[in-house]
């Protein structure tokens, strides 16, 4: 049974076609459909120019596979959550789509996030597993054996935090302090302990994204960023050297998605907090995420 999901972040829509297991069409555009949303409470003009744009890319191929819309699940989470305009944005992907969005809770972004990340780990892990979702609006800490047992979606992610706090290029000391004070009060309130956890996974773009940076890759390589399993101090020396780049020295690393060069460095301090929090040796990377959650789901209903 073919299906298509549709994952509607803060700052990238993706799509994922196919019969399950096997995959005929994975897409990403960036979009920031967040742009300066934690400032006005709203979304943007242009960002929903861009993402009405790419939703009419998408649109064309679900038709070429023939995939009806009973079969077509489109998730929104952060941005749509948050926005005073979402209802602006949710007509315009029903007029596209032919499907009504989902602008779901953070409780069940979690567990869709945990479900596509688990599903897809090769090696079973020691349990329990945290999965880390660092998104443009939103975090997500999900810990589990085969299911969520426990999650919570924080109010903090890459676009979010990069454009509350990291202003200068690169970002001042004072900057990236403000920055880390923010995350870790968020994670002091976070009723999800990653001290709890055997196994870390993370998914999403900054995850991947840091991943390939870690292992200077001459280019982005999906398979080589999937399974991949970072030592903890490979992953803070990441993360420092992102931090002190310019943005136009992060755009030059072969690997980088010019998408995600400005808001990288907020996304990896983020990654970093938890993982101080973390009594684990290395984060396990997985390329399945949510968007796979989400195709899972209609598969399974």
């Amino acid at each position: 049974m073919r299906v298509a999901a549709i994952d509607c972040g803060t700052n990238t829509i993706k799509l994922l076609v196919g019969d399950l297991p096997s995959i005929d069409v994975r897409e990403l555009r960036m979009v920031r459909l967040g742009q300066d949303l934690d400032r006005t409470g709203r979304i943007a003009d242009e960002a929903l120019e861009r993402a009405f744009a790419a939703i009419d890319e998408y649109a064309a191929i679900i038709r070429s596979y023939d995939v009806p819309p009973a079969r077509v699940r489109f998730v929104a989470t952060s941005a749509t959550r948050d926005a005073s305009n979402s209802d602006v944005f949710v007509a315009g992907v029903r007029d596209r789509l032919g499907v009504e969005p989902e602008v779901v809770s953070g409780a069940e972004e979690a567990a869709l996030s945990f479900d596509g990340a688990v599903r897809n780990l090769r090696t079973p892990p020691a349990e329990p597993v945290l999965v880390i979702d660092v998104g443009g609006g939103s975090t997500e800490l999900i810990v589990g054996s085969t299911h969520p047992d426990a999650a919570d979606s924080m109010d903090i992610g890459s676009v979010r935090l990069h454009e509350r706090h990291l202003h200068s290029d690169p970002p001042a000391r004072a900057e990236v302090d403000a920055c880390v004070a923010d995350v870790d009060a968020h994670l002091d309130a976070c009723p999800v302990l990653p001290a709890d956890a055997a196994t870390v996974v993370g998914v999403a773009g900054t995850v991947t994204q840091l991943a390939a940076v870690a292992l200077d890759l001459p280019a982005y390589d999906r398979e080589a960023v999937d399974q991949a399993a970072l030592p903890i101090a490979q992953v803070q020396e990441t993360v420092d050297r992102l931090l002190a780049m310019t943005v136009a020295e992060r755009r030059a690393l072969p690997s980088m998605h010019p998408g995600r060069a400005d808001v990288i460095g907020a996304g990896a301090l983020i990654l970093a907090r938890v993982l101080r929090r973390a009594g684990v040796e290395s984060l396990v990377v997985s390329e399945s995420d949510i968007l796979d959650g989400i195709a899972w789901s209609l598969v399974e209903r």
